[in-house]
């Protein structure tokens, strides 16, 4: 399936606590100027009423009739059935509120929900980095192609998503790839996310500093701190993204032992990667030590990083050489290096987000036209 040359237009939205973003997309691309509405987080019969309006109001801007609707909402929720959860930032979901079957019954065509963390793992997959990579692979003339990449996305909280040969692994409760909840090495105590996201940047901060004014700052501030040499809390600063980093690396690390795939980083915290990315491969290059003290590499695969620009041609490098198959006169290609790549997001999260709703919506309708058929 190529996104790109697909001219079906499928619906989609952006589902934050305050505000609600409408929006059409058809091959990868948005082609009306987004619908913005409140959110009205707290009051459910409007806010269902807002979500129809906003999809119907997108509706009347297209000449052609859309074949899905397809959104990333916040969860717990049952994505299959399109059943949402008890939400905490929006507070009037209580109780199981059908709202996939309601937009069905409205609009009568079919409506998909994913979490963000999914769909942006999918987007990457279908329409960034992994074919990219394969390309760039297929250019050089190497044996190796990709099928498998994680994706996690960095901000007030840690999400992530994990992609399988073109599928979006979502698992039987609809909350596989819940990254913010695996174990920290550093912080035993604490789950990943406690290392993770916007508190834990401002929390190590304001540990290393004595500043009364540190309380209100945000990441971005911080970051422009750790760039100042000559800022009295520079140290402080460094360390805090140092930290976050290690912590990153140590969830990577364990997340590329069990996918063996592409790693792809997104969020609004990604944008600070030249500060934190060091830490990330040093605890991804680490070694373990056995109950004898002999030293094992924490990962079977040699990882690079790709944005850096001679890593990425030191990764797409065919390595291949022949090899023969034994009792005949045959040979064959063979590249003995396992390798992984992991990277930040080029296409960022909202864009991946969108292409990943796109990508899954147009990628059910032909399945389920194929079972019609």
């Amino acid at each position: 399936m190529n996104i790109w040359s697909d001219k079906r237009v499928v619906l989609t939205l952006d589902a934050g606590g305050t505000n609600f973003v409408f929006s059409a997309i058809a091959g990868g691309i948005e082609i009306v100027e987004s619908i913005h509405k409140p959110s009205n987080a707290d009051k459910l019969e409007i806010c269902l009423k807002t979500i129809v309006d906003g999809f119907q109001e997108v509706k009347n801007l297209l000449d052609e009739k859309p074949v899905a609707i397809s959104f990333a909402f916040p969860g717990p929720a049952d994505y299959r059935r399109g059943i949402i959860g008890d939400l905490p930032n929006l507070p009037a979901f209580r109780g199981g509120v059908a709202l996939g079957p309601m937009l069905e019954e409205y609009f009568h065509i079919p409506v998909y929900i994913n979490n963000d963390g999914d769909l942006f793992a999918y987007g990457e997959a279908l329409g960034g980095i992994l074919p990219e990579i394969n390309k760039k692979l297929e250019k050089v003339n190497s044996p190796k192609r990709y099928r498998n990449l994680i994706g996690v996305t960095l901000g007030t909280g840690f999400g992530g998503g994990l992609v399988h040969n073109n599928n979006l692994f979502i698992g039987d409760n609809s909350i596989a790839s819940e990254v913010w909840l695996t174990s920290s090495r550093l912080f035993p105590e604490r789950f990943a996310e406690e290392g993770i996201s916007t508190r834990a940047i401002q929390r190590i901060y304001r540990e290393n500093t004595d500043e009364e004014q540190s309380e209100g700052l945000m990441p971005k501030d911080i970051y422009l701190i750790a760039k100042d040499e000559n800022h009295p809390n520079n140290k402080a600063a460094k360390l805090a993204f140092e930290k976050f980093g290690n912590c990153l690396g140590d969830s990577l690390a364990n997340l590329l032992t069990i996918t063996d795939g592409i790693a792809v980083i997104g969020g609004g915290l990604s944008g600070a990667h030249d500060l934190y990315m060091p830490s990330v491969m040093s605890e991804i290059y680490g070694q373990y030590q056995t109950a004898q003290g002999n030293k094992q590499d924490r990962l079977v695969q040699k990882v690079y990083n790709i944005d850096n620009e001679n890593e990425y041609l030191e990764f797409i490098k065919d390595r291949s050489k022949k090899i023969s198959i034994p009792g005949t006169d045959k040979s064959l290609k063979y590249d003995p290096e396992p390798r992984l790549a992991i990277c930040s997001s080029k296409l960022g999260a909202s864009k991946a987000i969108g292409i990943g709703a796109y990508a899954f919506a147009l990628n059910a309708v032909n399945k389920n036209e194929k079972l019609k058929n």
